[in-house]
């Protein structure tokens, strides 16, 4: 059987405290951070995947992305502060590479950025030091370090310049400094006195200015390093000069100290490409644009948080404290962190179309928790998840289409949560009661409270007919129908911390502060079993589906089976503390929840041994967990704030096998009153709708009539418009030919000018360039010449620098012999240190059938003679480097003589210059071949040194190795055969455990059913000696009665005696159960007609809901009519046009003609005109026909409108247009 695994598969929240905590990925993604995991959430699709954290880490501090989008740092508390850099390319998002302080001592990175080309990364490192790390990080090369700040003014934020990799920006409280990285340091570039600001953010507006805002509510502009001006983020900006701005600001700060409370706060800032977005104070964002003055921004939009109608004070929301900006890669949307947990989105482009409407943000997913949530519980029928938190709300949660289905908020605080099996009904324990409420279809509502203070847990029986209440030390049981107390279970000294239910709901388990776990009967409220140790707290329990063991965890870490109360096994937790606990309902495995947030799956049964898988879940301490009961998902939540959902599967990644297949109910409850306002909106948007359409028909017949008169008034402006045009056209002809004849003899006289002008240039040209050719000839004689002195010069130069390259070979070669000399007495000695080798290591193979001892005792004796020798040869070597450096030192003697040289030189020949270069360059190789010859004897020498040293190893070695293999080889083989007996008899053994517990079942089964049988046989022979005794007692009576036949009197008293006697009650019950049994043929012929008006009710509904699309249809062709009506109207525009266009076109060609043509032309016209009137009467006549048929659909609609239900009041006519 494969073992149980938990995959993460969603999760709902946001971890509070992390800088940066929301980034975008791509233009779907985001990242954030919930739970001790960073989630990447696709924000079109809702899918999620999850990056974990670290082991021991103790929380995620910040987060940071580069410019490439490609990889994410994350910043984690622990023993020593760590950054984790993930490459999200990866499908896993694996691990790249981990940085630290190195040897400086730091617990907390609070700030990161990344370089623009993403190859560098920059971490600020927390209090006391506050020191600023620059590294390389794909190399895990720590470049520079610097401190920032001192311990009391802590810094907030670092950044990149975006266009330098080396220029870096720092700010906080009373600090803000620029960075630059050059020699490999970090050196601090500005030198501004800004104690009196506290910075909380900044961002890079160009590669030269810095916008930074601070916890007044003041934005400061920087450029290189020095302030430029300032202005209020409330108020409008006023440009000013920097000195101004300094003189002015003590005041400004005085007055901002006197009433600090109404500042807003600019926690965030970021830029893009139109200017910039900062937070305004509590549920605040504004935008601000460049303007076309320099160096000025004008805010042109305030973006906030709406108010939340689920809650019972809605403006709440209004002062959440923006965390973090972020802005998409196409800066199309703009996404918020707050400081309660919840994160907004807001397109941009819709922000700025909504001018003159207050513009809101929208939760990018859904709505979270804000404080620890405290209850959880599940239903049987729908995929519901209920919990309840401390800032007084309660949710309802979709485990398959993960979203939140419902949620509300309430004056108190709300400590425990059950559903109800049904998913209809909700149990809610406050501070002041405990509520059963309802789950309408958008609201949850109270229907009855129970006095019970405080209560910390509720849970529904599994049937759902009970529930049962804590209050204190005390457990309550209800019953859910009649909500009468039925029991009241008591015997805890401590508060109860956890109670559940068994699957047939016949017993209660419950475990409390007091170290006990209690068994409880729900029948008779009798304590069934108990277990109790005073030396532990418990905190979570639960049972398993057969309900005979019970599983507690406490505060002393070990996971406890209980059993006949007696602890049959403690599993230690390794010193974490167990705070909940769930069992799967297949009972293959078990899920334990710790105070540090980790989820464990822990195989059952369980071993002594350390038996888990744990992962990584959350950042505080699991306070509640739940298993669906398909067994499918497991449900976790905890006090930072998250709702955590697991895919159970097996290691190979299928889901655990269902017994049955559930099919989930879809009925919601929605109370009359509401249902009656409902139809009633209904029935009043229907009357709109009708009233709307007889006001449109009304409008469109009075748009008709003034757009006909409308076109009378134009065609007769246009007729009289065409006529001044052509007189127009008339005079601008005669003006055309007049300008043509001007232009043609501008344009004479314009190429003779440029005629005589082109000769003259040609001639002065020509003149020039014969100048210019002498000139020619004559630099060219003078190059040669000097080409030929210069080469003189340069063989005279070639001759004597061969002379000084002989000579200085000839120098170096001798000494090169005398180096070899010295290498030749060296190999010698090698030669005679190896011969004593030999000679040793025959010696050495001779003494080698001694005992071991001796051979340690020789082997010593020889390491003392081989130190000395080494200790020798290093003297010897010291005498050689020694040398060494002598000869170095001639030779850098030389060189500064040669140097000197080379200066008189320099100053005697100072012409050329190219010949210095290449005495340079000899230099250069004469001096490399000189290191690469002492390289290489240091380097053969160090390998003699190896090679004597390795052989030595290499002797002794071998030999101990045989001695070992000699005495190890006989007891391996013992061994093997050792563990082959133990296998084959563990097999034995086991196989005769089976064999005997098979034979014990076997036996008490075989015992059980003798007992069985005895026990029925014993009771039918005492059945049928009975019978046969009333048989024969029946007889005698019988016998008795003939006796009296000729009595009729005493006859019918006895045969009455004799009934009542051998008559029982029972047989006088089968008669009246007739009668029951014609009531319950009655209930049914009622239940079945019930089932017949129900069915035909839904009918109904179904008849209604195709009139209903039918009507639809109807309208939609009306649409499409209107839609062929518009472009008719829009094509007999352009017929007008045209006719207007001919016309004109006709009175022009008329004035061209001659009076000759002019008869022939008007008629030709007339037959025109003719031709277009009949076009415009045809139209006319198309349209007539459209209106005709326009007015027998409605009509045909009308009429059905008054059987069917008129379509709803979203959908809309088109508007016609003329």
């Amino acid at each position: 059987m494969a073992s149980v695994v938990a995959q993460c598969h969603y999760i709902f929240g946001l971890r509070t405290g992390v800088i940066n905590n929301i980034c975008y990925f791509d233009e779907q993604t985001v990242i954030f951070p919930c739970g001790n995991n960073c989630v990447r959430y696709n924000i079109d699709q809702r899918w999620q995947r999850f990056i974990p954290g670290t082991e021991k880490s103790q929380g995620m501090q910040a987060l940071a992305i580069s410019a490439n989008r490609r990889y994410l740092a994350v910043s984690e508390r622990g023993e020593k502060g760590t950054i984790t850099v993930y490459d999200l390319q990866h499908e896993q998002s694996r691990k790249r590479k981990v940085l630290s302080g190195g040897e400086v001592p730091v617990l907390e990175f609070v700030s990161m950025a990344f370089s623009p080309d993403s190859k560098y990364l920059i971490g600020q490192a927390g209090a006391p030091d506050w020191t600023l790390f620059y590294w390389m990080w794909e190399k895990q090369k720590v470049m520079a370090s610097v401190k920032t700040t001192g311990s009391t003014n802590p810094i907030n934020q670092v950044s990149f310049n975006p266009q330098d990799n080396t220029q870096i920006c720092v700010s906080g409280n009373g600090v803000f400094k620029l960075f630059r990285y050059a020699e490999g340091a970090l050196k601090q570039s500005n030198f501004l006195k800004l104690e009196s600001h506290n910075f909380l953010s900044h961002t890079w507006m160009s590669e030269e200015r810095v916008i930074a805002g601070t916890e007044t509510g003041r934005l400061l502009v920087f450029e290189s390093g020095d302030l430029r001006w300032e202005m209020s983020v409330t108020t409008k900006p006023a440009t000013q000069e920097a000195d101004r701005q300094l003189e002015r600001r003590k005041p400004e700060v005085k007055c901002e100290g006197a009433a600090p409370a109404r500042m807003p706060r600019i926690t965030a800032i970021t830029s893009y490409s139109k200017g910039f977005a900062c937070s305004a104070g509590p549920g605040t964002v504004c935008l601000f644009e460049k303007t076309e003055e320099k160096d000025n921004y004008r805010k042109t939009r305030e973006i906030r948080i709406p108010a939340d109608p689920c809650s019972n004070e809605p403006s709440h929301a209004e002062q959440q404290e923006m965390v973090t900006l972020c802005i998409s890669p196409s800066e199309e949307t703009l996404v918020t962190s707050t400081d309660r947990g919840q994160l907004y989105s807001i397109t941009l482009s819709s922000a700025e179309m909504s001018k003159g409407e207050q513009a809101h943000f929208e939760f990018l997913s859904h709505s979270f928790h804000s404080n620890i949530i405290t209850g959880l519980s599940i239903c049987i029928r729908k995929p519901l998840i209920a919990t309840c938190s401390l800032d007084h709300s309660v949710r309802i949660w979709n485990f398959e289409t993960n979203v939140l289905e419902l949620h509300k908020e309430f004056q108190e605080e709300a400590f425990s949560v059950a559903l109800h099996p049904s998913g209809l009904f909700i149990l809610v324990g406050f501070s002041d009661k405990l509520r059963l409420m309802n789950l309408l279809i958008d609201d949850v509502r109270t229907f009855k409270e129970f006095t019970v203070r405080g209560c910390r847990e509720c849970v529904f029986s599994h049937g759902g007919h009970m529930f049962a209440a804590v209050n204190g030390n005390l457990i309550h049981i209800y019953s859910s129908t009649t909500f009468d107390n039925l029991l009241n279970l008591k015997g805890h000294n401590g508060k109860v911390r956890a109670i559940v239910w068994s699957t047939d709901d016949s017993r209660l388990v419950s475990c409390g502060m007091d170290g006990a776990v209690y068994e409880w009967n729900t029948l008779n409220s009798k304590r069934e079993s108990e277990s109790v140790l005073k030396s532990c707290s418990y905190t979570g329990v639960t049972i398993s589906p057969d309900a005979k063991t019970i599983f507690a965890v406490g505060t002393d870490c070990t996971l406890k089976e209980i059993q006949d109360c007696q602890i049959l096994r403690e599993v230690a937790a390794d010193d974490v503390a167990y705070t909940t606990i769930a069992m799967s309902r297949s009972g293959r495995v078990l899920f334990a929840g710790t105070s540090i947030g980790t989820v464990r799956a822990i195989k059952y049964p369980l071993s002594t041994q350390k038996d888990w898988i744990e992962y990584q879940a959350h950042s505080g301490a699991v306070t509640k967990m739940v298993i669906t009961f398909d067994d499918q998902y497991l449900l976790t939540v905890s006090e930072d704030c998250c709702l955590l959902i697991w895919k159970i599967i097996d290691k190979e990644g299928r889901g655990l096998k269902r017994d049955k297949d559930i099919t989930y109910a879809e009925e919601i409850l929605i109370t009359k009153s509401d249902l009656e306002e409902k139809n009633q909106i209904m029935m009043e948007l229907k009357t709109r709708v009708e009233e709307l359409k007889m006001e449109n028909e009304y409008q469109l017949r009075l748009k008709d009539m003034n757009y006909n008169e409308k076109i009378k008034d134009l065609s007769e402006k246009f007729v009289q418009e065409i006529e001044s045009l052509k007189t127009k056209n008339q005079v601008l002809k005669t003006e055309k030919e007049k300008q043509e004849m001007s232009h043609l003899e501008v344009t004479r006289e314009v190429v003779e000018k440029h005629s005589r002008e082109q000769q003259d240039f040609e001639s002065t040209s020509n003149q020039k360039l014969m100048l210019e050719y002498e000139k020619y000839q004559e630099l060219q004689l003078k190059s040669q010449l000097m080409q030929e002195g210069y080469e003189r010069q340069l063989q005279a130069m070639e001759d004597s620098k061969g002379r000084a390259l002989e000579e200085l070979t000839l120098f170096y070669e001798a000494k090169l012999q005398e180096k070899m000399l010295m290498l030749g007495q060296c190999q010698d000695e090698s030669r005679q240190q190896m011969r004593e080798f030999e000679e040793s290591k025959k010696q050495m193979e001779e003494d080698g059938d001694r005992e071991i001892q001796d051979i340690r005792i020789k082997y010593e004796r020889k390491l003392r003679v081989e130190k000395e020798i080494n200790l020798r040869l290093k003297g010897e070597t010291g005498v050689m480097r020694k040398k060494f450096s002598s000869l170095q030192k001639d030779i850098d003697d030389r060189n500064v003589e040669i140097e000197k040289l080379r200066v008189e030189q320099q100053k005697l020949r100072g012409v050329i210059k190219s010949l210095e270069k290449d005495i340079l360059g000899l230099k250069k190789e004469i001096q490399e071949r000189d290191e690469t010859i002492q390289d290489k004897e240091k380097r053969i020498y160090d390998l003699k040194k190896k090679n004597q040293e390795l052989e030595k190893f290499k002797f002794v070695l071998d030999y101990k190795i045989k001695e070992l293999k000699k005495q190890i080889e006989p007891r391996e083989n013992d061994i093997k055969e050792m563990k082959e007996q133990i296998q084959e008899m563990e097999g034995e053994l086991d196989q005769v455990h089976k064999r005997n517990t098979q034979l014990e079942l076997n036996i008490t089964e075989l015992k059980l059913k003798l007992k069985a049988t005895d026990k029925e046989m014993h009771k039918e022979t005492q059945r049928v000696r009975d019978v046969e005794a009333l048989v024969r007692r029946f007889k005698t009576d019988l016998h008795n009665c003939v006796g009296f036949i000729q009595e009729p009197k005493r006859l019918k008293d006895s045969i009455r005696e004799l009934y009542e006697h051998y008559v029982q009650q029972s047989d006088v019950v089968d008669i009246v159960g007739v009668d029951a049994d014609i009531q319950r043929e009655y209930s049914r012929q009622r239940e079945h007609l019930e089932r017949n008006v129900a069915s035909l009710k839904r009918k109904l509904a179904k008849d209604t809901e195709v009139h209903r699309t039918e009507n639809v249809k109807i309208m939609k062709e009306n649409v499409s009519l209107i839609k062929e009506i518009n472009d008719l109207r829009r094509e007999l525009r352009l017929v007008r046009t045209q006719v207007h266009d001919n016309k004109s076109q006709s009175g022009i060609s008329k004035k061209k003609l001659s009076s000759s043509d002019l008869t022939a032309l008007t008629s030709v016209e007339g037959r025109g005109l003719v031709a277009r009137l009949n076009f415009e009467e045809e139209a006319e006549r198309i349209i007539q026909l459209q209106r005709v048929e326009i007015q027998r659909l409605k009509m045909q609609m009308q009429g059905q409108s008054h059987s069917l239900i008129p379509p709803s009041s979203s959908t809309k006519l088109p508007v016609l247009t003329t």
